[in-house]
């Protein structure tokens, strides 16, 4: 377990880096968009992303 949680952080980070050297304006751009964002929104995405992520999460390792 130890293992692939550190195996799909990393992944994480690979594909945040990918992100910020292929459009590092989009990025900033996306990253400045979300201050205009009320927190209770912010949240509910947030819950909603980590939501589907589990979901695909199970459905991919069946």
């Amino acid at each position: 377990m130890g293992e692939g949680l550190l195996s799909a952080l990393c992944l994480v980070a690979v594909l945040e880096g990918l992100l910020l050297f292929a459009a590092p304006g989009s990025w900033k751009r996306a990253a400045a968009q979300l201050y205009a964002v009320p927190n209770p929104k912010l949240r509910v995405l947030g819950a909603v992303v980590t939501g589907v992520g589990l979901l695909s999460l199970w459905v991919v390792r069946g």
